[in-house]
């Protein structure tokens, strides 16, 4: 029987219940929207919108006018007409060829059926309604897997969905991708889209995506739109792109008139007066002092390290995660200098096990070799080289670390994915298997995990035995235990609080399809876990697991976990999407988030 038009345009139906939706307690990996009237993206939390060196009239300005929704860079202001006969004349259109345009609806970086996301990751949904759960999504992600399947969803190459503008939809995606800490995967979307295309938040996304990739020369294209929209950095914005061109005594010129119209002062002028000085023949030599700085914001944090700057670790620390992010792939600086970022990039999911071990490699080749023993470089390649298992667990152990921070934990996990792997399952190694077995699963290493599963059986300690059996049974196919009893052994000896660790184990064993639901019914009922609860929220993720929509079940994945740890996260949720993902054609995806939940407890 043919679906009912309601069933196939269910998220258009659904717009109300993302209202209703109840406030949530807050690797195959690449290489290392809005409506046309909608606001454009929101603000970062914690980057302003005006540089912290402007004047009392500006801020006065921006408390009288209420919330700027910019994007991140300076509020939009409109010029004077001494200002507008200061600029210089705009360069003549460009003409592009009909042929060599390029369709706005569908923009991409990667195939979505060869990522196993069908040819139409959001099917029939509402780009209104999908558009709003982006916005509303918080980051970082709960679970670096579902990040790393969400950052994919997002860079497939697929139609835009309905009732949304499709230049828009890109916006969307690509401003996601920022706030993830994903700055080369929405630069690719941006590109992905003429600039004759533009709209609005079109443009401003474009910007937050030069500065968090350090490409100032990307602003350039984008000066006549942003003219009315980034108007304050326009003049700035002009003199990096004229010094960027060759233009040395234009650049210079523009500069100091910004310099006297004081509209932008401190850090955020001098370091765009540091581009102009990087450009030809300028003569221009800038010192800048961050003693005064308060916070970094998408602009200081692009110019700076467009120029091959640090930006002063306290600053770095107190940004978001994102920035960090950002920081990790920035083309200008050493590998020492993007270590720590890159950590915190692999931890999120922003950066792969191999791309962090490449880091370590290129610290490696550049360490004089008697200074290597001790180093963690050093230990990654015990890690692979060691003698024995002996060695080479001692070297993982010693980068795995006791950190509790855990994205540093999981960036640990990570780093040594694939030389966990080619470790002899061997029973002997004891309290280590669990640490070997979720940094494989961190790797994505599924079936190497899997052989595990004879030495699993024969651990001694309860402890290990338990942790390694549950990841064993919810990340890979292999034949361990899954009987009734056994679950129940677990669920016996669990201590953690009110049993989060067996509301993880159930709802991920159901969620991946692992146990029935006659047996999860029976264990939910008998242990209380909370698995049928129900609300808005898990009624839309069943339709789209249903519609086999996958874009829309990870989306809606992502909303459902929102939570600053895995115990906080309500069972029925991590059952929902989990299931989600899994009947749209997510099953690995979906297999390595469950067995990271429970890895992270």
């Amino acid at each position: 029987m043919p679906a009912r038009p309601d069933r196939r345009l269910w998220l258009g139906a659904s717009l109300a219940a993302l209202i209703a939706l109840p406030a949530l307690a807050q690797e195959s990996l690449l290489p290392p929207g809005f409506n046309e009237t909608a606001p454009p993206p929101e603000r970062p939390a914690g980057e302003a919108s005006l540089p912290a060196d402007s004047s009392a009239r500006e801020a006065a300005s921006r408390r009288s006018s209420g919330p700027s929704e910019g994007s991140g860079v300076v509020e939009s202001d409109s010029l004077g007409a001494d200002e507008i006969a200061e600029l210089p004349a705009p360069p003549p259109p460009v003409e592009i060829p009909d042929a060599s345009r390029r369709d706005p609806r569908l923009v991409g970086a990667i195939d979505p059926e060869q990522w196993g996301f069908g040819a139409q990751p959001w099917g029939a949904a509402n780009g209104t309604f999908l558009s709003g759960l982006m916005r509303r999504l918080d980051t970082p992600m709960p679970s670096r897997w579902l990040h790393i399947t969400l950052r994919n969803a997002l860079l497939s190459r697929s139609p835009a969905p309905a009732a949304v503008n499709p230049v828009d939809w890109v916006a969307e995606r690509a401003w996601l991708l920022l706030r993830m800490g994903e700055a080369d995967a929405a630069a690719m979307l941006v590109a992905g889209v003429d600039v004759a295309d533009y709209t609005d938040k079109m443009t401003q996304v474009a910007v937050q995506s030069a500065l968090a990739t350090a490409d100032p020369a990307a602003l350039c294209p984008l000066r006549e739109r942003m003219r009315t929209i980034e108007a304050r950095v326009i003049a700035l914005t002009d003199s990096m792109c004229a010094a960027l061109n060759g233009e040395a005594s234009t650049a210079a010129s523009g500069i100091e008139q910004a310099r006297r119209r004081g509209r932008i002062g401190g850090i955020d002028l001098v370091l765009a007066d540091k581009v102009v000085g990087a450009g030809a023949d300028t003569g221009r030599a800038v010192t800048v002092e961050w003693d005064d700085v308060q916070g970094l914001t998408a602009w200081r944090f692009g110019l700076a390290t467009a120029t091959g700057m640090v930006p002063p670790e306290r600053l770095m620390t107190s940004a978001p995660a994102r920035v960090q992010a950002w920081q990790a792939r920035a083309p200008l600086l050493s590998a020492e200098q993007r270590l720590a970022s890159a950590r915190v990039a692999t931890g999120l999911g922003v950066f792969s096990s191999a791309a962090l071990a490449d880091l370590y490699a290129g610290i490696y080749d550049s360490t004089d070799p008697s200074e290597l023993a001790g180093t963690d470089a050093w230990q990654l390649r015990l890690a692979f080289t060691g003698d024995d298992n002996r060695q080479r667990v001692g070297a993982m152990r010693r980068l795995w670390g006791n950190d509790r921070d855990p994205v540093q934990r999981l960036a640990g996990e990570a780093l040594v994915s694939l030389a966990a792997s080619r470790i002899r399952p061997d029973a002997a190694l004891g309290s280590d298997v669990p640490k070997l077995i979720a940094s494989m699963l961190a790797g994505g290493y599924d079936r190497a995990a899997g052989r595990w599963a004879g030495a699993v059986a024969a651990l001694d300690d309860d402890g290990a035995a338990d942790r390694s059996w549950a990841m064993l049974a919810l990340g890979t196919r292999a034949p361990v235990d899954l009987s009734e009893s056994r679950i129940e052994d677990f669920i016996d000896r669990d201590e953690s609080a009110d049993k989060f660790r067996s509301r993880l184990l159930v709802a991920g064993l159901a969620g991946v399809g692992r146990i029935d639901g006659a047996l999860a019914t029976q264990l939910n009922a008998q242990y209380r876990l909370g698995l049928g609860r129900t609300n808005g929220w898990t009624r839309i993720a069943v339709q789209a697991a249903e519609q086999r929509q996958s874009g829309s079940a990870v989306l809606l994945a992502a909303i459902g976990m929102q939570a600053g740890a895995p115990d906080r996260i309500p069972s029925a949720h991590l059952f929902r999407a989990l299931t989600a993902m899994r009947q749209s054609g997510l099953d690995y995806q979906a297999r390595m988030v469950a067995a990271e939940m429970l890895a992270r407890t």
